[in-house]
């Protein structure tokens, strides 16, 4: 650790108690001894110590990385030989800023789909590292458990500085009614369709529609759909599943829309329901999700179903798991990582009184096995 030549002494600085926002405990031998309000040094004081301006000490000292890591960890390492704390509540006090962001799961009622979701757990741990690159944390709920006033239950109550919301599910009311209150927000979800709010998402519609012509490419004629089309980013990919056949003069069926939850669990069920009252009328499946798809594998293996051979399979949101299928899933994969950036980005323009946009993130087929050779 780097050392420093000079000596405190309780006569260098001033104290200031009523406006310390930075808090530092001073001992001539550094010992940490508890002392008295007297001996607190202000952000001041100690940027004087370290020979920087007092905007340098407040972003190094918060990770910031405007500031030189070498420069961050020597100021970190002075403010821990110093005994130096952070009063985050004075800040906020001060600033009328909690440097909190709010991510709500948006979760129907009749859902079974949980922060357990892999692909929801990923965009969430995307979005936190974004959040935390600009110094902000995360604050993770959903709309199960917050009330229907979302903008006066997080932005007015002081919990949160902005909303961002996953997901605009079966109904936007609640989405609509925060960006009516004027409190930023960006949304997780279909960027395509017309909103009064930035949405930042994946093409679903054109996502579905290359995994829909991949398994025609591969010869299957009698494609199921597999998800729910009254949910807005799904109805984006069941347009898409539609335009495929479409193009590709094969017949739309409604016997070949199977509605189901986004959950492994529901899409098991479904898929074992309809080969008992049915038998196989199918040889292609497009998922909503990777896992629908991992539950309607299961269902097909557990009747000695192949797949690819008798079934071809393609999945959407290439989760971490979807390549450790057996056999592994080919997928459309949304860019999670840069969506939650764009996200982050989109929410800080409103925080700086900018206007934010709606954007559409690329998306890539990953051909993988469970689609056979055409």
């Amino acid at each position: 650790m780097q050392t420093f030549a000079f000596q405190p002494s309780f006569d260098c600085i001033k104290p200031q108690l009523c406006n310390n926002y930075y808090e530092v405990l001073l001992t001539p031998t550094r010992k940490y001894e508890k002392l008295s309000n007297e001996n607190k040094l202000t952000l001041a004081g100690l940027a004087k110590i370290a020979g920087v301006s007092t905007s340098t000490v407040s972003r190094a000292l918060k990770d910031n990385p405007l500031i030189k890591k070498e420069t961050r960890q020597r100021l970190q390492a002075l403010a821990a030989d110093y005994n130096f704390s952070l009063n985050h509540a004075a800040s906020r006090l001060r600033t009328q800023k909690t440097n909190v962001v709010a991510v709500i799961l948006n979760l129907d009622d009749e859902t079974d789909q949980s922060i357990s979701d892999p692909f929801l757990l990923k965009v969430v741990g995307d979005l936190n590292q974004a959040l935390n690159k600009y110094g902000y944390e995360l604050l993770l709920s959903n709309s199960l458990m917050a009330n229907d006033d979302w903008a006066n239950y997080y932005i007015s109550s002081s919990r949160a500085d902005g909303i961002i919301v996953i997901g605009q599910g079966k109904s936007t009311q609640k989405i609509e009614k925060v960006a009516k209150s004027g409190a930023p927000l960006v949304v997780w979800g279909d960027p395509t369709t017309a909103s009064g709010y930035s949405v930042v998402g994946s093409n679903n519609e054109l996502g579905s529609f290359l995994a829909t012509k991949h398994l025609i490419e591969a010869n299957c004629r009698n494609i199921l759909f597999v998800g729910d089309p009254e949910h807005a980013e799904m109805s984006e990919r069941y347009k898409g599943y539609k335009r495929a056949l479409s193009e590709n003069s094969l017949e739309l069926n409604p016997t070949f829309t199977l509605s189901c939850d986004i959950t492994s669990k529901d899409a098991y069920e479904k898929i074992n329901d309809t080969i008992l009252a049915k038998g196989l009328f199918f040889d292609g499946i497009v998922a909503t999700s990777d896992m629908v798809a991992l539950g309607a594998m299961k269902a097909l293996k557990e009747r000695y179903i192949n797949i690819p051979s008798d079934v071809s399979i393609v999945g959407f949101d290439d989760i971490a798991m979807a390549e450790l299928f057996h056999p592994a899933l080919t997928t459309v994969k949304q860019d999670t990582k840069l969506a939650a950036t764009i996200m982050v980005e989109q929410l800080l323009k409103q925080f700086d009184q900018k206007i934010a946009h709606s954007v559409v993130v690329d998306i890539a087929l990953i051909e993988r096995k469970s689609v056979r050779e055409g």
